[in-house]
């Protein structure tokens, strides 16, 4: 729809209407009991000085997930539009969220906006700082990183030793298990063990150590403390690369979520599984040039 005019009292009185059309809103939000607005969308000077005559803060274009994680932390809700089933406008303060304090800082030649003391659900920033934008991304992926660890380990409430032990521990177990069995199964299995050994011997490899004899070492560990009840303790062993021996990794405190190591077995198994499925395949040879030989006078 286009929409032409030609009188210019006519566009100053458009001009006023939307202008109180505005400020009518945004007297909603104002009587419901806000002190913040935060929007996604930009706030024009108008909107912006009417928000400062009556204390509040208008915040303009935070980002829509930044909205959504406030709003699970505060309380509120993230209002679309104010309209509602009758065709009219309205602000229920249902949807305004709480918190304790919000403070601007400066942090280096930006400005951070502080929320703190959110009652539904406590939320921490962590504030990098460096050098340069490749120390910074390097920081990134490391918290990263152990953060999601940690929700394994929580979501799972399972943890396991680390340092090739759960692996070593069973490529013994099936290697004693393979030979309970007569059939060709027996053969896959000791193929599958196998393949389980070459976790520690690759984690040796790139800490420059002999991964020959400590896989070595590891697997006869791992024998005693399945076969002899005594030895329980044992089964905790796995490899320190820093020193080059075998130690406790659980008291130690080199630990892997119970839910990541499973399913690294899984996928690792399903991408085998996959592979071997292929029974065929395609190979094209290259062209050999034409003419047969080279040229001479």
């Amino acid at each position: 729809m286009q929409v032409v005019v030609s009188d210019p009292e006519e566009l100053d009185r458009i001009r006023d209407k939307e202008s109180s059309i505005t400020k009518e809103r945004i007297k909603l939000i104002i009587d419901a009991g806000a002190t913040v607005i935060m929007t996604a969308k930009g706030i024009d000077d108008y909107s912006l000085k009417f928000l400062v005559e009556h204390g509040i803060i208008g915040i303009q274009r935070v980002l829509k997930s930044d909205l959504r994680k406030l709003a699970t932390a505060t309380g509120g809700r993230v209002v679309e539009s104010l309209a509602t089933l009758d065709g009219e406008e309205a602000f229920d303060a249902a949807n305004l969220g709480d918190a304790g304090s919000i403070e601007q800082i400066p942090v280096c030649d930006d400005e951070m906006l502080l929320i703190k003391d959110t009652p539904v659900r406590k939320g921490n920033t962590i504030l990098l700082r460096g050098p340069n934008q490749f120390y910074l991304d390097e920081a990134h992926r490391t918290i990263t990183d152990c953060l999601l660890a940690t929700r394994r380990v929580v979501e799972s409430g399972k943890v396991v030793p680390g340092g090739a032990c759960v692996e070593t521990a069973l490529c013994v177990y099936l290697q004693s298990f393979a030979t309970t069995l007569g059939a060709r199964e027996q053969l896959a299995i000791f193929e599958f063990a196998d393949a389980l050994l070459m976790i520690p011997k690759i984690l040796a490899s790139n800490a420059a150590k002999d991964a020959v004899e400590l896989s070595a070492k590891l697997r006869a560990i791992h024998n005693i403390s399945q076969t002899d009840p005594s030895e329980k303790d044992l089964q905790y062993r796995g490899l320190d690369l820093v020193n080059g021996t075998i130690r406790d990794n659980l008291e130690a405190g080199v630990l892997e979520p119970a839910m990541s190591k499973v399913k690294q077995l899984q996928f690792a198994t399903e991408a085998a599984i996959t592979i071997l499925r292929i029974d065929d395949s395609v190979r094209i040879d290259a062209e050999e040039p034409q003419g047969g030989g080279r040229g001479g006078i």
